[in-house]
């Protein structure tokens, strides 16, 4: 199920939905126990649906919202901050010891 699928639902039918996709999910996982599956990738599918509407659900839920997909952005973005490098973080144990 794609993200866009899921952010058209409503917060009653996510946890709908997630419920249904855990019992399917434990039904799966117990016949994998005992016979090999035809579509074993459907369990990695299932845990990966559940993990993006347990997602949106809990963004929903702090109030948080997914940007507008736009062709281009014109805010500006702020600068990364420089990391240290191997170099840089060697001499600075080097300074702390003393030598």
């Amino acid at each position: 199920m794609q993200a866009t699928e899921i952010r058209e639902l409503n917060d009653q039918e996510l946890r709908d939905r997630i419920a249904e996709l855990r019992e399917e999910r434990f039904r799966l996982r117990l016949r994998a126990a005992t016979q090999p599956l035809e579509q074993p990738h459907r369990l990695r599918d299932l845990r990966k649906d559940i993990a993006r509407m347990m997602t949106v659900l809990t963004a929903r839920q702090k109030g948080i919202t997914a940007p507008a997909p736009s062709g281009g952005s014109t805010e500006t973005k702020a600068p990364k901050t420089k990391r240290a490098t191997k170099t840089t973080k060697t001499k600075r144990a080097t300074a702390r010891r003393g030598r």
